[in-house]
């Protein structure tokens, strides 16, 4: 074989390979795979959508700023009926959620705070007494300092009767013999626990 035919056969082959490289468009498989975009009709699903519906208890994502329970952080309103009902809630709640870190208390000595995590603030410093509900819905929704927000795990309801309890913890505290009732006084005075 000579060197001109050797050239000539690498010229064809180069020339083939462009050709066929040229002809047969560069696939992208990742870009061109079957898929359903955003709220698009499926078969997939028995009523057709591809976007389903939220599940029962379910927080949903982008629409809670249009929740009427949603406030600033400067009210001082609830806009939840305050109530046993809701109190025994917000006990409940605050027992899951809040007393790892802040306590059964309130006071910040919660099981995470006294296994090294940084201690949150006690509910009954004068700066969070006189802090507005506002804040503490807040502070539950988007967290603050070391707290990450709950707005994933709590529904607003919930937030609010957390802050209910918190109000209460820091009222157990903080109350005074004059704002009792006069049958609980007067048990006091005898020397009676107030129950």
């Amino acid at each position: 074989m000579t060197n001109a035919s050797r050239t000539l056969g690498l010229v064809s082959a180069s020339a083939l390979a462009f050709c066929l490289v040229a002809c047969n468009p560069i696939r992208q498989d990742m870009a061109n795979q079957p898929k359903n975009r955003p709220l698009s009709p499926s078969d997939f699903f028995v009523d057709g959508r591809s976007g389903r519906p939220l599940l029962e208890n379910t927080v949903a994502h982008g629409s809670i700023a249009d929740d009427e329970l949603v406030v600033s952080k400067e009210s001082t309103a609830f806009p939840v009926p305050v109530n046993e009902e809701l109190l025994v809630r917000g006990q409940q709640r605050y027992g899951i959620f809040c007393t790892p870190c802040h306590g059964l208390q309130g006071d910040g000595n919660g099981m995470a705070s006294m296994r090294g995590m940084k201690h949150p603030p006690s509910y009954h410093d004068d700066r969070l007494r006189k802090s507005p509900n506002g804040y503490f819905f807040d502070v539950i929704t988007n967290g603050f300092g070391g707290m990450l927000g709950y707005s994933a795990q709590i529904p607003p309801r919930d937030r609010w009767a957390i802050v209910a309890y918190v109000r209460v913890l820091q009222l157990s505290r903080n109350a005074k013999v004059s704002d009792l009732p006069a049958e609980l006084k007067q048990k006091l005075e005898a020397g009676g626990s107030p129950k």
